[in-house]
């Protein structure tokens, strides 16, 4: 009588704890589109800037060298382990195209100010969900964050 109870009481719980979710994963949105939304973001978060103290970027057409090669210094220790330069997925995703896909002041914002930027951009949350690894906080200078900028510009094949 004992076992029959048990399993009467298993297979309600498994019942009870079933996914009533109908939802087709192929109907999902893509999360690497542009135009996630997420009805929880404050509507004063920008976008295309991001959160953080770097609003109007200039950057000079022609590549700093001595820059990017600081910023590949910088790459090598802090990002390297989890960033590849194609566009290929290790631990976060590659790099490949990035100065094209992104405004310097979202790049910059996002490697200085990383958690914020995550707590508040909506795409960066779906990332999140693909990746499954929060990047943690490098505590980069703003000298360094430039750099890097400027290495992931040579990477994009800027002369």
């Amino acid at each position: 009588m004992k076992k029959i109870t048990i399993v009467l009481l298993m297979g309600f719980f498994i019942t009870a704890c079933g996914g009533g979710n109908t939802s087709n994963n192929a109907d999902a949105a893509d999360p690497y589109a542009t135009n996630a939304t997420n009805n929880n973001v404050n509507p004063d978060y920008d976008p295309h800037r991001g959160e953080g103290k770097f609003s109007d970027v200039k950057v000079d057409p022609k590549l700093d060298a001595a820059m990017a090669s600081n910023g590949e210094k910088v790459y090598g220790v802090k990002c390297g382990s989890c960033h590849k330069l194609t566009n290929e997925k290790l631990v976060g995703p590659g790099w490949e195209g990035i100065t094209t896909r992104r405004k310097a002041e979202w790049i910059l914002n996002f490697i200085t100010n990383t958690d914020a930027m995550i707590d508040k951009d909506p795409e960066l949350q779906a990332q999140l969900e693909i990746c499954l690894v929060r990047m943690p906080n490098q505590n980069l200078s703003d000298d360094d964050a430039r750099s890097l900028y400027e290495f992931m510009r040579k990477n994009d094949g800027v002369k």
